[in-house]
């Protein structure tokens, strides 16, 4: 059987900056998993001291703290520099974007729509910094029964399908007079998912590697679950089953954004030794 890696998969520039920092840190603490794969949150917490604790009320003692990559709300942005904590910022710059954007566009008395999960720490902290309504939506179907104003700013999660993102635009651009889209979505997400929709589409069996919260995971596997049926989505070498790959030809890998090169490294070195 042969195994192939997608052509774009892994680590994106954010989550390298962001695992850099927090090795460099020294005994720092992190406001929440600085990124979604606990694998890479354990190596650091074994390696370098990096801690994670999620709450502001665990931060009261701790005087080095590091943002996460999908960044925190601005309320709590601000109890901290009022605590004169030694803020560390990891939050990825295609983050820090979308936050920009909300503010921005909500003074200038738009209502902000975002494509997200409202419980993803990213677009918790992205709607923080509105300043007017904001409106969270997983899909057009969400918004029939919204009062929306005459101006709508439309934002999505950085890690969402980019067609799905799409349908939402082109729902809002029937119905609202003015829209302003702002495509948020980041470009690894995007060259990711295009290479995993490529390799699906020839391969028998796909593994997906990344942590089961991680979003852009998520949608990684569905997508290759669409093309390919024996898509599976692991954190790990010890998720593998020998008969995922009974007759099968060509197995593709691909990963999620925050799943650093070691782990899949391990799966592969797994599946040689199990097929």
């Amino acid at each position: 059987m042969k195994i192939e890696l997608a052509s774009s998969y892994g680590f994106c520039f954010g989550v390298k900056r962001a695992i850099k920092i927090a090795e460099n840190s020294k005994d720092g603490v992190t406001y929440g998993e600085l990124i979604h794969n606990s694998e890479e949150i354990r190596r650091l917490k074994e390696n370098f001291n990096v801690k994670t604790l999620n709450t502001i009320d665990e931060m009261k003692n701790e005087n080095k703290v590091i943002i996460r990559t999908h960044g925190i709300t601005k309320s709590d942005l601000k109890i901290l520099k009022d605590q004169n904590k030694n803020i560390i910022d990891a939050t990825c710059p295609f983050v820090t974007k979308p936050q920009s954007i909300v503010e921005n566009m909500s003074e200038k008395g738009y209502d902000v729509v975002i494509f997200g999960d409202i419980n993803h720490p990213e677009v918790k902290g992205v709607m923080s910094y509105s300043v007017g309504n904001v409106f969270v939506v997983l899909s057009a179907a969400e918004l029939e029964n919204k009062k929306l104003g005459k101006k709508v700013a439309v934002i999505s999660q950085t890690t969402k399908k980019i067609e799905d993102y799409i349908n939402l635009v082109g729902y809002l651009m029937t119905r609202v007079k003015e829209v302003r889209i702002f495509n948020t979505i980041c470009n690894a997400t995007l060259e990711n998912q295009e290479a995993v929709r490529e390799l699906s589409n020839r391969a028998d069996v796909m593994i997906i590697v990344g942590g089961k919260n991680s979003s852009n995971t998520k949608q990684l596997h569905i997508i290759s679950k669409i093309l390919c049926k024996d898509s599976y989505h692991i954190e790990n070498e010890n998720e593998l089953k020998k008969e995922w790959f009974l007759d099968k030809n060509l197995c593709g890998i691909s990963a999620g954004a925050s799943t650093p090169d070691w782990i899949i490294k391990k799966i592969i070195e797994k599946i040689k030794k199990i097929v």
